[in-house]
C-alpha cells in the first residue's frame, strides 16, 4: 500500500483491510511512520514518539473494531504507562514525568485494537484555544502552515488532517475538540457529561465540563469509537444512561425532520467573520434542502456572564492544578509560561462564595437550554468566529508582559481581573472562540461538522448543540450531512 491509498481510508476502512488480510497492521504502521517522518518537522504535531512500542504491538495479533489502525493520543490527561508525559509544560517535561498507569480512556481505545505510536502537541495544560506551548513550539495547520491548528487538541487535529492517522485522541473542556476540528476541517464531537471516563485519576474533570473523545475524518469512525468508550467506571461520579443501540447502528438511520435554531452573533459581543457567517448560512441551506426546518433564534442566556463564569471556573481549577504540580514534582513558577502563572494568580483569588455562585449559574444556563430545546431539536452556530489564526497572532501583547511580570512579583496580578477589566479579559481571550463554552458548562453534547472552506482554502466548522444525552441525534444528522456534502475529498487538496 502507498500513502496515496492509505489516506483515502478512514479508520474502519483500514481495519477492514487488516481483517480481510489485504494489508498487515505492520504495513499500515510503516506508512504512518513514513508520513510522520516526512511532514511532522513541518507540522510539529507528534511530540513524544512511541515508535518501538508501536512496532511491537503491530507485530502482534490484534482484535477489535479498529484492529491494526495507527493512532495517536493527546499529551494531556491521556496517560500511557511508561511513556513520558508533559501536559504541554516544562513543569513535567523537565522532570521526565512517566506515569505508571494507563488512563481509562486509553484502555478503552487499546481494547479496539488500535496501534498507538505517539503523543500529540497541546498548549500548556490545555488552557488555550491554540497550540503554541513554550515546551514544544507551535503546531502548524496542514491547510496552511502559517496558521495554527487550534487547541487544545491541536496536535491530534493536525495529524489527522495531514493523513498521519485517520483518527486520534482528543479532549474538550471549553471547545478543545470542536475548535481544532473547525480549524483543520475535521469532524469533532464533544460527548455529554459523563459519557466517557476520566479514571483512574479523576471522577470527572471541571465538574463534568471537560470530556474526552476523538477527532476523525469521518462520522462513522467517531461513532464507532464512542461505542467503545462510552459508559461509567469505578471512579465515575456521574452515570449517564447508555444509548438504546450502538451509535454505529444509529447512524445508518436517517434523522427525523428536525427543527433547528441558528445564530451567528457572538454571545460575548465580539466580531464574527464573514467566513463564519457564510459557513452557517450555507449549512442552513443544506439542512433545508434535506427537509429540516431552520429558524434564526437563540437561547435566553447572557453570553458574557456565561463566559465570565467559564473563565472563573477554569482559572480557579488551573490554579489548583498548578499548586498540585508544584507540590508533587517540585516545579516552580519558572517552569510555567507567563500566561499560565497569571491565570493561576487570578484563579487563586477566587473566593469559595464566588466559586459556588459561578457553579449555581451553570444550573441556570442548563435550565435555559432545556427550555430552548422544548421548541427546537438542535442549536446551530459557527464553531469558531473565524478560520484559524496565524501562528503568533493570538498572544499576550509584548507591552503587557513586563506589566504582568511586575504585578506577579508584587503578588498583585489578580488586580487585572477586577471590574470592567474582567470583561475585557474575557473578550480578549475568547473572541476567537466564543461559541463553544456553552455546551461545556451545560454538559450538553456538541459537534463541529466540516462543511465550509473559504477562498484561501481554510476550513471553518458548523457547530450543533443537542439536548443532554442526545449524541445519537447529532451523529445521525452528521452522517446525513456527510453523505449530502462529502468532505473526505477535501483532504486530497493538502500539499505538504
Amino acid at each position: 500500500m502507498k500513502f496515496s491509498e492509505y489516506v483515502q481510508y478512514d479508520g474502519l476502512g483500514l481495519a477492514q483491510l487488516v481483517k480481510t488480510k489485504q494489508v498487515q497492521a505492520s504495513e499500515l504502521l510503516d506508512i504512518a511512520l513514513q508520513r510522520t517522518q516526512q511532514v511532522n518537522p513541518k507540522l510539529n504535531a507528534v511530540i513524544i514518539p512511541m515508535y518501538e512500542q508501536a512496532k511491537q504491538r503491530a507485530s502482534q495479533q490484534r482484535s477489535g473494531t479498529f484492529a491494526g489502525v495507527p493512532f495517536l493520543v493527546k499529551d494531556l490527561f491521556q496517560e500511557y504507562q511508561g511513556i513520558p508525559t508533559s501536559y504541554g509544560s516544562h513543569a513535567l517535561k523537565n522532570r521526565n514525568y512517566i506515569p505508571d498507569f494507563n488512563a481509562e480512556i486509553v484502555n478503552r481505545w487499546e481494547n479496539t485494537g488500535i496501534v498507538t505510536f505517539g503523543r500529540t502537541n497541546t498548549p500548556e495544560f490545555g488552557i488555550k484555544g491554540i497550540t503554541e506551548p513554550d515546551a514544544w513550539g507551535a503546531c502548524h495547520n496542514p491547510w496552511n502552515l502559517k496558521h495554527n491548528s487550534g487547541g487544545s487538541s491541536g496536535g491530534s487535529a493536525s495529524a489527522v488532517a495531514a493523513g498521519l492517522v485517520p483518527i486520534a485522541g482528543a479532549g474538550d473542556g471549553g471547545g478543545s475538540i470542536r475548535i481544532p476540528a473547525s480549524y483543520c476541517g475535521l469532524f469533532g464531537l464533544k460527548p455529554s457529561r459523563g459519557r466517557t471516563p476520566w479514571g483512574p485519576q479523576f471522577s470527572e474533570a471541571m465538574h463534568g465540563a471537560a470530556m474526552q473523545h476523538v477527532l476523525s475524518k469521518t462520522v462513522r469512525d467517531s461513532a464507532a469509537m464512542l461505542d467503545a468508550e462510552q459508559g461509567p467506571e469505578q471512579t465515575s461520579l456521574f452515570r449517564i444512561e447508555a444509548p438504546a443501540q450502538k451509535y454505529s447502528d444509529i447512524i445508518q438511520q436517517a434523522p427525523k425532520k428536525l427543527r433547528i435554531a441558528f445564530n451567528t452573533q457572538s454571545p460575548i459581543g465580539t466580531k464574527v467573520s464573514q467566513d463564519a457567517i457564510q459557513a452557517v448560512q450555507q449549512t442552513a441551506k443544506l439542512l433545508e434542502s434535506l427537509g429540516h426546518m431552520v429558524v434564526e433564534d437563540q437561547p435566553q442566556i447572557d453570553g458574557l456572564a456565561l463566559a465570565k463564569d467559564f473563565v472563573t471556573t477554569w482559572f480557579s481549577q488551573f490554579s489548583y492544578m498548578q499548586a498540585q504540580i508544584k507540590q508533587q514534582y517540585g516545579a516552580t513558577d519558572q517552569d510555567f509560561e507567563l500566561d499560565s502563572i497569571a491565570l493561576a494568580a487570578f484563579g487563586a483569588k477566587t473566593t469559595a462564595t464566588e466559586y459556588i455562585h459561578t457553579l449555581d449559574n451553570w444550573g441556570l444556563y442548563s435550565t435555559q437550554m432545556n427550555i430552548f430545546f422544548e421548541q427546537y431539536d438542535l442549536y446551530l452556530t459557527p464553531s469558531t468566529a473565524s478560520v484559524a489564526p496565524k501562528n503568533g497572532e493570538v498572544a499576550t501583547p509584548t507591552w503587557q508582559k513586563p506589566i504582568l511580570k511586575g504585578l506577579l512579583k508584587l503578588g498583585k496580578a489578580h488586580y487585572l481581573a477586577q471590574g470592567k477589566l474582567v470583561e475585557k479579559m474575557v473578550q480578549d481571550n475568547l473572541s476567537w472562540v466564543p461559541f463553544t463554552q456553552l455546551a461545556n458548562l451545560t454538559g450538553l453534547p456538541a459537534m463541529s461538522v466540516p462543511l465550509y472552506w473559504n477562498k484561501q482554502g481554510l476550513p471553518l466548522g458548523s457547530q450543533f448543540i443537542a439536548p443532554f444525552g442526545r449524541e445519537d441525534r447529532l451523529l445521525q444528522l452528521a452522517a446525513q450531512l456527510e453523505q449530502a456534502q462529502p468532505w473526505m475529498p477535501q483532504y486530497q487538496h493538502i500539499r505538504l
